[in-house]
């Protein structure tokens, strides 16, 4: 039984590595173990994918391709176990999987009918090593030792204990070489990895474009951070900052190949190049990005400088026509994002980035292009890895995410957040100094209130604001009495409008809701 599991595991590896090695020939994307891996993500429902983020944050992608292996193994495991050599059932279960990869890879964004063939192919490998392996375990040498290998009687299923035992030589030198087929398909790999590695030594060697004194950000103020242990940074660092999207494998495009064509209600198509849009006078811009996905009090919320070049410079060369309301950009991979027209034209400093934190965008965050947009959420304005710009409107067309019932526009919410003290900490009686952030990019915050308990809200510290496009810290002296203690916080955006109490999911424009965390004071 072991060696049946083992066959089915096996033949099921050489499908996947044959299609994946295929799959250069056609398109990296094609490869059918990453286009299922990408339509379970595209295919989630959104209170799945919630429920995953809040689970896993930004180990949802490692998961899934764990969790895909470990059901794959299983269906190969099952394949060998109901594999016979007259009733091929196994080899029925690996050309099912075969056509469901096909099915993958044909219908994603860029997909078409060639797309199926890794799959099909790499699933008629799959199917040929299972009957291979499965048939060295039934039709072997005669126990006796002597004469042809016995034949099972016609309607009987011959079974590794009758007198026609298994070929073990022949079994271990078949699945030695599936072993030897994956090795190969996994150097394929390596050398479709070279493009990554392309970009990796691209972006090592890159210069940002020289930014101007008059074009680069305001310096960031003293004392704009709480002085206070483990309170959040203002700019946060490029490791730390979050990342949410649905590339499962970072697109690798290098600057000399980037395009960007600007078409559809237009007066004059555009085409850019590298040279092209880094010829331009760069500017520099602090700004917060906050994701749709981020629950009250989490942590999909960091601020940058941003190096790029306006948008709506870029929008103003190619003439979009009257009606036009939307841009709908495009990524490499086929993600789309819908975002305002208005919300790229009103002056604010909604750019196409180059660079984050003064260095080349890192991969995982667009490189080498990006969009970078105050005041809206990413899902409808943070297209990384951009390639396509669609002047359009919102009743012509619609994006990835709003096709999957979020709202069309995406302004941030106001929301404010208990940093420090840790959640559950436990501390010494006495002064404590609780510190946090809030934000309401286009807005900005003028007043953060506590309450501690069930009692009055009182007003927190402010530290200098620094635009309104950027989150501002708070801090707030606490006398600690010793028991157990729940501390509030809500803010009111420059707008006078507090920050509604009524907690509200992410879908389909945001969490609101108050943050708490709860400390027990010892005396």
């Amino acid at each position: 039984m072991a060696a049946r599991a083992l066959s089915g595991v096996l033949a099921v590896g050489v499908a996947l590595s044959l299609g994946h090695a295929i799959a250069a020939a056609v398109d990296t994307a094609a490869s059918p173990f990453l286009a299922v891996a990408d339509s379970v993500v595209d295919r989630a429902p959104a209170p799945v994918r919630e429920v995953t983020i809040d689970a896993l944050g930004t180990a949802d992608k490692p998961a899934l391709l764990i969790g895909l292996s470990v059901i794959l193994a299983l269906f190969g495991i099952a394949a060998g176990l109901l594999e016979r050599p007259r009733r091929p059932i196994g080899s029925a279960v690996i050309a099912v999987l075969g056509v469901v990869g096909a099915l993958a890879a044909v219908t994603r964004p860029d997909g078409g009918p060639p797309w199926a063939l890794p799959a099909l192919l790499g699933a008629l490998g799959g199917v040929v090593a299972l009957r291979l392996l499965v048939g060295a375990l039934y039709r072997g040498r005669s126990t006796s030792g002597s004469g042809p290998p016995a034949e099972a009687a016609p309607h009987s299923e011959a079974t590794p204990s009758d007198t026609a035992g298994p070929d073990r030589r022949r079994f271990l030198i078949l699945a030695g070489s599936a072993v030897a087929v994956i090795a190969a398909a996994g150097a394929t790999g390596v050398r479709l990895g070279r493009r990554a590695a392309d970009v990796v030594a691209e972006r090592s060697g890159l210069r940002l474009p020289r930014v101007l004194p008059r074009q680069a950000a305001p310096a960031v103020p003293a004392g704009i951070v709480p002085d206070a242990p483990g309170v959040t940074p203002f700019l946060t660092g490029n490791h730390e900052f979050y990342r949410i999207d649905t590339a499962l494998r970072v697109p690798a495009i290098t600057a000399r190949d980037w395009r960007l064509r600007i078409h559809g209600m237009v007066e004059r198509e555009i085409e850019l190049d590298w040279d092209g849009l880094t010829a331009r006078e760069a500017q520099e811009r602090i700004v917060t990005l906050t994701c749709v996905s981020n629950e009250v009090g989490g942590d999909l919320v960091g601020t940058a400088a941003w190096t790029g070049f306006p948008i709506a410079d870029l929008l103003a060369e190619a003439g979009p026509l009257p009606g036009a309301d939307m841009l709908l950009s495009t990524s490499v991979d086929g993600w789309t994002a819908g975002t305002p027209l208005e919300a790229l034209t009103d002056g604010r400093d909604a750019l196409l980035a180059v660079g984050m934190n003064g260095q080349p965008l890192p991969l995982e965050h667009g490189y080498p292009v990006r969009q970078v947009v105050p005041g809206l959420y990413g899902y409808v304005s943070a297209t990384k890895w951009v390639i396509d710009w669609e002047v359009t409107r919102f009743d012509r067309a619609s994006a990835y995410w709003t096709d999957r019932g979020w709202g069309e526009r995406g302004p941030i919410r106001t929301a404010s957040r208990i940093d420090r003290p840790a959640p559950l900490a436990e501390l010494e009686a006495g002064l404590v100094v609780v510190a946090g952030t809030a934000w309401a990019q286009r807005r900005g915050i003028v007043r953060v209130e506590v309450r501690v308990d069930d009692g009055p809200w009182r007003d927190a510290r402010l530290s200098p604001a620094y635009s309104l496009d950027t989150w501002r810290m708070w801090s707030f002296d606490w006398d600690a009495d010793p028991g157990l203690h729940t501390l509030h916080v809500r803010t009111t955006d420059g707008r006078g409008d507090v920050q509604t109490e009524q907690r509200r999911p992410t879908v389909p424009d945001g969490a609101t809701g108050w943050h708490n965390r709860t400390f027990r004071v010892v005396g």
